[in-house]
């Protein structure tokens, strides 16, 4: 059965007007940008289906233009119009912490992270720069590696501080295994960055483990830093 012959009060597009879209699922939120299904399917089949296909939200919006666009109903149009919805999504939060919000807690930068990192088949190191009061200078994939490890130079890590004329800075990487649990590997890095990034008076807020859909792990939250 379509969406538009579905009660009214059962629709996406009805209940996150009259409800807010926090009450709508995964699946409901996808079939809005959707707008239509495809033959035999309405919108929020085919949103189910597109998230059972890729494991979720996060993986969906990391596919390839081909592997998307190789689901029956799907094209280069939908995709690039995905990617614009979450382009525009992480320059929104990227003003937020250009101004400063977001940094004073943990909780702050973690939608910001999983935007750029979550679903990941490599591991990435990232690096978010911030000035004295705290805004985002940049945020900079510093290394990439393989689907279990990735190569962190020390050395390198400070020459872009010192480019970027840092006060502080937040580190993150993602685990493509989806267990977000920091390795003694990860407890030694962050030690000795923290280290060597004070030699050039360069703070080390936290760093952030994120892994599938889980919250991002922050080192401060769990007293590792």
């Amino acid at each position: 059965m379509a969406i538009h012959d579905w009660p009214e009060h059962e629709r996406p597009r009805e209940r996150l007007l009259a409800r807010g879209a926090g009450v709508l699922s995964d699946a409901e939120l996808l079939a809005i940008f959707l707008r239509v299904g495809s033959k035999g399917k309405s919108a929020v089949d085919l949103a189910r289906e597109l998230i059972g296909r890729f494991g979720g939200l996060n993986r969906l919006f990391v596919a390839s233009q081909e592997d998307f666009s190789a689901v029956p109903g799907m094209g280069p149009a939908k995709y690039a119009q995905l990617q614009a919805v979450l382009e525009m999504a992480r320059r929104a939060l990227g003003e937020q912490l250009e101004r400063g919000l977001g940094f004073d807690s943990p909780g702050g930068v973690r939608d910001y992270l999983r935007l750029h990192l979550a679903g990941l088949e490599h591991e990435v190191f990232l690096a978010l720069w911030l000035d004295a009061q705290h805004r985002l200078i940049a945020a900079e994939e510093l290394f990439r590696g393989t689907l279990t490890q990735t190569s962190v130079y020390p050395r390198e890590v400070v020459k872009h501080a010192l480019r970027h004329n840092a006060a502080a800075v937040v580190l993150a990487h993602n685990h493509p295994s989806g267990v977000a649990e920091p390795s003694r590997a990860d407890e030694l890095l962050t030690s000795e960055l923290k280290q060597v990034l004070a030699l050039v008076e360069v703070r080390v807020l936290d760093h952030f483990i994120v892994a599938g859909q889980s919250q991002p792990l922050s080192f401060a939250e769990r007293g590792l830093l």
